[in-house]
């Protein structure tokens, strides 16, 4: 997809009236406590809302979470060469998987427009290079991220080891945000049961490490990845329009019965700038 047809795209849903009807959210996406079976681990996220903030309520119903600040929400992809990040971002934005897809040269992006709360708010997916060379370049598109998904290969343990090195990457862009987490495992329905049970204790060890939410999910079947953007799109929503309209009390500051967040480990967030300028130099 050529970068002129992706502006083209995403500028249209941006100024789009009103969402698809497959991109309303109006109910907390996948609370802790909902009698199914949600499809994350709950041990594993340190996102332990329950609903959406009362005051995000109370703008939205009021229309007041509607400034141009919210209306884009960053969330960047990133991960190893080939763990599937691009095919997890065209099974969510245009249901298709192509399992011999071009790797992407660079970054590519697409955005998703949603209506939470009768408010709209665009999610915008930054899909970046996994190739080492390529690395500086992307580096250059983490800032400001909102999101930050880091994506592996279920069945490639290397590259789930991997993916400190990548948000640490990731951090030195966004040292004054705190972006929200999620560690995504790709390709699970190439996991039989045992192999999948084996490596999801690993991959939540590592989202305790990262202060991540973790996720199994399955671009060729599509199992998991709507749940998973609703959930980005959800959590995002809820801290950009807390932050919006408390801006005296941020939300890593907030603790209440709707919205407990648990501190993330800080180990992830120091800054490395001499290694990375090494890469970027060479």
């Amino acid at each position: 997809m050529s970068s002129s047809r992706s502006a083209r795209t995403a500028g249209a849903k941006v100024i789009a009236r009103h969402a698809s009807k497959d991109r309303v959210i109006n109910s907390y996406p996948l609370v802790l406590g909902n009698m199914r079976c949600v499809p994350y681990r709950q041990e594993a996220t340190p996102y332990l809302s329950f609903n959406f903030n009362p005051k995000v309520k109370a703008a939205c119903s009021a229309q007041k979470a509607v400034t141009s600040s919210l209306r884009i929400c960053k969330a960047i992809v990133i991960g190893d060469v080939a763990v599937g990040k691009t095919c997890l971002v065209n099974r969510f934005c245009k249901d298709t998987f192509d399992r011999d897809y071009k790797a992407t040269i660079g970054v590519d992006f697409e955005v998703e427009r949603f209506d939470i709360l009768n408010t709209p708010f665009n999610l915008q997916i930054w899909d970046t290079a996994g190739q080492e060379r390529f690395q500086c370049i992307a580096a250059a598109y983490y800032r400001g991220a909102h999101v930050i998904i880091v994506a592996f290969d279920l069945l490639d343990i290397k590259t789930l080891e991997n993916t400190k090195n990548w948000l640490e990457a990731a951090m030195l862009e966004n040292s004054q945000n705190e972006p929200l987490i999620f560690l995504v495992g790709t390709k699970k329905d190439l996991c039989s049961k045992a192999a999948y049970e084996k490596v999801e204790e690993d991959a939540v060890r590592r989202a305790k490490e990262l202060g991540a939410e973790y996720w199994g999910v399955s671009s060729k079947t599509g199992e998991g990845v709507k749940d998973f953007f609703f959930r980005v799109a959800g959590l995002a929503f809820n801290e950009a329009v807390l932050k919006e309209v408390d801006v005296s009390s941020p939300s890593k500051q907030i603790a209440t019965s709707d919205l407990i967040k648990v501190e993330r480990n800080t180990e992830v967030t120091e800054h490395k700038k001499s290694r990375c300028a090494g890469k970027c130099s060479t």
